[in-house]
C-alpha cells in the first residue's frame, strides 16, 4: 500500500510541477482542430463504408441472379 501512495503522490508532483500544460487559448485551438479531424475521419470513415456495402450488395444480386 505504501508503495501505491508514493507513486500517486510522485505522479501528482510531476503534473504540478513538470509538466507544460497549455493555455486555456491553445486547448481550445487545439480541441476544434480534433474536433475538425475527428468529423472529416468519421465522414471518411462513412463514405468507404457506403461504397463498399454498395458493392457488396451489388455482388449478391449479380450472385444470385
Amino acid at each position: 500500500m505504501a508503495g501505491f501512495k508514493q507513486y500517486v503522490n510522485e505522479s501528482y508532483d510531476e503534473l504540478k510541477n513538470h509538466v507544460t500544460w497549455p493555455s486555456y487559448a491553445e486547448a481550445q485551438k487545439l480541441t476544434v482542430i480534433v474536433l475538425v479531424f475527428s468529423v472529416i475521419f468519421a465522414l471518411a470513415i462513412w463514405g468507404v463504408d457506403t461504397v463498399f456495402s454498395t458493392l457488396i450488395e451489388q455482388y449478391f444480386k449479380w450472385v444470385k441472379s
